[in-house]
């Protein structure tokens, strides 16, 4: 029996030159679990939105075909009943909280409802998705992974058959993933959910969904059973999905000629385990990304003895950092890691002067930035945030870019407003509005306004996240030239391949102190920070550790000139 069946559905934004979406046809069935993966800009989102009937009923356009839920047509049946049918949570989650406390916003869809036993949903719903005797608590006391499950939590209150979830895990910390989709899980195995996630980690997509739906220019390609589909791996990538990093080395090799043709492609370390062999081919002399001898290089940022705490309505003072230390060296491209709520984006906000510690110094090119305001640092050290769109202000990206240095009179300003337009690739946008721009195209002008001032110093937040591989791949060029450009970066990221890839220094924050700190090779060999602080290397690097405890294979590529793949079929002409 299917859940959901989209019949010849097309749909076009109003003023758009082509459909987002053109003769989709899918059937769902009921209790599946589904990962919806794509380009961005394939469409993934606006068949999400025509599941639920938000299209067409509150964002309008051209729209033809039908799309049913549980025998119901969404075009002729209210947004209020199908909300009761399909429950859904936005990229954006946070903009789904809207009551104080966690049992106020988990049944507040009910009370809506004119539900009577409105509080007992919304109990059960947070029971269902791993927030029991949290009920009582506020929702800023919450970590982003919680405050995501209160997001579900309150889809669920509903108790729809469907859920869908759009990119659930982008922003969050592997303990945080994993508890999301130990959720969803559950929700799927033991109370019969039909889930489809938007995903981008196809590690996740391997370890938990059933099926895959690959989507390409506004249409569906195929619907495979989850191990088929992975092993497709020139398909995905050429759609800019990351396979998993095992079955990616696995075809290299048996491009090779290292792998046996006929064995099926591993999709998890587990089944990698099971076709690779641990033959060792060269030692990686690289080892330690080596930085330089920070005691005789100049410090642009020192931090000392800094603390750090938040005021409560409700119990003590949240500390965020206790007698923190910390410096940074001109020159060096630092990463600063750590599980969701260990500081990072606090860290970035106090070096920019927005918080102020409670005790302690902080101290920006050898001088007190204690009683400096923002404005004052700007052309010193800037931050990009985390979600590009908080750096548009203007109706077009040339006025966002320009705008510091209007109002500071800045001589050259036009000259340098075209010099970054033209730089970061955005020349031809520049009358366009940031938030209508694509992902990758508001990355890169949210970079450009950054370094407007030209600062000598720029922090990061998550530059990678919601991002697929053309994308992703588009900012790291961007962040590779920017080295020419601003001397020191310091990136906050839950992505461990941009950190393998582009950091020659780790920081680690765990419960507000620095519990690590060096290079790649030194962070990833120690496990004991690993599980202390819920960090998770690439997949191909734990990959090679199983196979070699003594390998560190930061890359696809160093993993590939390690080890090779097990020649089953040579040794099954060696019986016959």
């Amino acid at each position: 029996m299917n859940a959901i069946e989209v019949n010849h559905l097309s749909f076009t934004y109003p003023g758009a030159s082509r459909p987002t979406l053109e003769q989709v046809s899918l059937e769902i069935e009921k209790g599946d679990f589904v990962a919806i993966v794509g380009n961005n800009g394939c469409g993934k989102s606006t068949l999400c939105k025509a599941l639920n009937g938000l299209i067409p009923h509150f964002i309008t356009g051209e729209y033809s075909g039908d799309v049913w839920i549980d025998g119901c047509n969404t075009k002729d049946t209210e947004i209020g009943v199908l909300a009761q049918k399909v429950g859904y949570v936005y990229q954006d989650f946070e903009n789904q909280i809207i009551r104080p406390t966690v049992l106020d916003d988990a049944s507040y869809a009910c009370l809506n409802y004119a539900m009577k036993d409105y509080k007992e949903r919304g109990m059960r719903a947070l029971e269902q998705c791993g927030l029991k005797n949290r009920e009582h608590d506020y929702i800023w006391q919450l970590s982003g992974g919680q405050t995501h499950l209160l997001a579900l939590a309150g889809a669920v209150s509903l108790q729809p058959d469907i859920l869908v979830l759009d990119e659930p895990i982008a922003q969050l910390d592997p303990e945080h993933a994993d508890r999301i989709y130990q959720v969803l899980k559950e929700l799927n195995e033991v109370y019969g959910k039909t889930i489809l996630v938007i995903e981008h980690h196809t590690e996740y997509i391997a370890d938990y969904c059933r099926h895959v739906v690959l989507m390409r220019d506004g249409g569906v390609a195929w619907k495979l059973p989850s191990k088929e589909a992975l092993q497709r791996v020139e398909e995905l990538q050429k759609s800019n999905v990351f396979p998993p990093q095992v079955t990616t080395a696995a075809q290299r090799l048996k491009e090779r000629g290292e792998y046996d043709p006929l064995q099926p492609l591993p999709i998890t370390i587990q089944e990698g385990m099971e076709v690779f062999t641990p033959r060792f081919i060269r030692r990686n002399q690289e080892a330690a990304m080596a930085h330089a001898d920070r005691a005789k290089t100049e410090n642009v940022i020192s931090l000392r003895d800094v603390s750090l705490s938040y005021r409560s309505v409700k119990g003590d003072p949240r500390q965020v950092f206790h007698n923190l230390n910390l410096r940074i060296c001109r020159g060096e491209k630092i990463a600063l890691i750590g599980s969701n709520g260990a500081g990072k984006s606090t860290l970035m906000k106090m070096m920019i002067g927005l918080l102020h510690p409670s005790s302690g110094s902080i101290a920006l090119n050898g001088r007190s930035i204690q009683k400096k305001k923002p404005e004052e640092l700007s052309g010193e050290i800037s931050m990009v945030y985390q979600n590009p769109e908080d750096m548009f202000i203007k109706d077009s990206i040339e006025k966002d870019i320009s705008y510091a240095m209007d109002v500071r009179g800045v001589a050259d300003r036009i000259e340098r407003t075209e010099e970054l337009l033209r730089r970061f690739r955005l020349w031809e946008l520049r009358e366009r509005d940031g938030r209508m721009l694509s992902g990758g195209q508001m990355r890169r002008a949210s970079l450009a306004i950054g370094i407007a001032l030209n600062p000598g110093i720029l922090l990061l937040d998550e530059p990678t996240a919601n991002l697929d591989i053309a994308t992703r791949k588009e900012i790291m060029k961007t962040l590779n030239e920017m080295k020419a450009i601003t001397e020191t970066v310091i990136i906050a990221t839950h992505d461990m391949q941009l950190v393998c890839e582009w950091a020659d220094r780790i920081v680690v924050l765990c419960e507000g102190r620095v519990v690590a700190d060096g290079s790649r090779e030194q962070i990833f060999s120690n496990r004991e920070i690993l599980e202390r602080v819920g960090i998770r290397p690439p997949e191909i690097f734990s990959m090679g550790q199983e196979l070699d405890p003594e390998s560190h294979c930061y890359t696809i590529e160093e993993f590939v000139c390690r080890f090779e793949g097990r020649r089953a079929y040579e040794n099954h002409a060696e019986v016959i």
